[in-house]
């Protein structure tokens, strides 16, 4: 057991009131108190930041704890180490005597060890007729186990200072990507609202995350970045809930259901329409009506009625043709997973899935809302359908569409060549999916 009183160090080095300090605080050792020393010597590496000390230190007292009999640090097998500094570089993996002297100095400086410096300065110890060491000089690693629930405390403190700062850090990231994503919706949508200044607040939020932030520093931010993603969300929910409005609205005036609840968009959907021009009316079948029908429309029968569909012609040239619903899905299989629930079962299913995969392939809605006048937006959901199976080959997705409108507005453009070619290239053909 090591006893004493206070020790001063040796030669030239000064003693300081830490010193002093540091040595009255070791010989608070409850009795019997024991731990495990690469446990505390854990405990240390994080509470390094705490404690002031560098890893490089660590490495000097990893040394120098390896030379402490046993594993347990305790009274009863003694607290003085007194390796030399060659043994204690070869174990610090080779580091310079100057090096290792200095991280000694800022050991005893953080008060983790205490010089205990022999009369020569030497590290030695002498032994009694057993064997046993009955003095010794070097270093005394007593505030290690002093000390042992401060510094526990200190680790445990970084840890939770450490998630803290990850999961606020993960906070920050999703809310800039959804922001990001949700002013690039909001642009590429063509909402209203004042999106330049929007960008301007969340780059400048940008701006103010430093390089290597802590809590304090990006939690301010944060908060705000919530704030902006909410307004942002805030706009967008009212452009959805007046969509749905009109949306209701509008499919309530193209689409008149009549005696089969199967809609006959299914199987017959409408030649070339302006969006929201077209409507269904019933009438009583005969020769008056069949003429009707040719003047004004299309005539369909289903079930011993008859509806006459009113297109909207192009300017330039006659209504496009449409096709069946399954011939478009097996020309175009890939547009199915697209739809909602992964699956195209009606034109809307059909037309939603073209909004999704016109997004993706890049074309701008105002390309697409072209189409849809031009062409009719049963038509162009099939366009993008087939622009979808072909888009390896084709560059600019945007510009075709642009291209194909054009020419469906002069009369010289045909959407069957075009499924007919899928589908034969899908293995399947007309007379199947009549």
């Amino acid at each position: 057991m090591q006893t004493g009183s206070v020790t001063t160090p040796f030669g030239r080095r000064s003693m300081t009131l830490s010193m002093l300090a540091s040595q009255y605080r070791s010989k608070d050792i409850a009795p019997g108190q024991a731990i495990d020393k690469w446990k505390l010597f854990r405990a240390l590496c994080e509470a390094k930041p705490l404690l002031g000390v560098t890893d490089r230190a660590l490495a000097v007292l990893n040394a120098l704890l390896s030379f402490y009999p046993g594993n347990e640090l305790s009274e009863e097998n003694g607290l003085v180490v007194f390796p030399s500094n060659m043994q204690l570089s070869i174990r610090a993996h080779g580091i310079a005597p100057a090096t290792l002297r200095r991280h000694l100095a800022a050991l005893v400086g953080v008060g983790l060890l205490i010089r205990k410096d022999s009369p020569n300065g030497k590290r030695y110890a002498r032994r009694d007729g057993d064997g046993d060491v009955n003095q010794a000089f070097g270093f005394s690693v007593a505030p290690l186990l002093s000390r042992s629930a401060e510094i526990q405390s200190l680790a445990a403190q970084v840890t939770a200072d450490r998630a803290l700062l990850r999961a606020t850090r993960e906070r920050l990231s999703l809310c800039r990507r959804d922001i990001a994503k949700l002013i690039e919706t909001a642009l590429e949508e063509g909402i209203a609202g004042d999106w330049s200044m929007i960008h301007d607040h969340f780059r400048s939020l940008v701006h103010r995350i430093p390089r290597s932030p802590n809590v304090a520093q990006i939690a301010p931010i944060l908060e705000e970045m919530e704030m902006l993603r909410e307004e942002v969300l805030n706009l967008l929910e009212i452009r959805i809930k007046a969509q749905n409005m009109n949306g209701n609205e509008s499919q309530t005036e193209r689409h008149i259901q009549i005696s089969k609840p199967e809609s006959i968009f299914d199987l017959e959907p409408a030649s070339n329409k302006k969006q929201g021009e077209t409507s269904e009316v019933m009438a009583d079948s005969g020769e008056e009506a069949m003429e009707e029908g040719r003047a004004e429309g299309s005539v369909s029968y289903r079930g011993g009625l008859r509806t006459v569909r009113r297109d909207r012609p192009s300017a330039d040239g006659p209504p496009l043709k449409s096709f069946p619903l399954g011939l478009v899905l097996q020309a175009c299989p890939e547009i199915a997973m697209y739809g909602p629930g992964g699956s195209v079962g009606s034109w809307r299913d059909l037309m939603a899935a073209a909004v999704v995969v016109r997004s993706m392939l890049g074309v701008s809605p105002s390309a697409y809302e072209e189409a849809c006048g031009v062409m009719g937006p049963e038509n162009a959901a099939t366009v993008i359908a087939c622009v979808l199976e072909r888009a390896g080959y084709i560059n600019s997705a945007g510009g075709y569409l642009r291209d194909l409108t054009r020419r469906a507005e002069r009369g010289e453009f045909a959407i069957g060549p075009m499924v007919m070619s899928l589908a034969r290239a899908n293995g399947g053909s007309a007379a199947n999916t009549g």
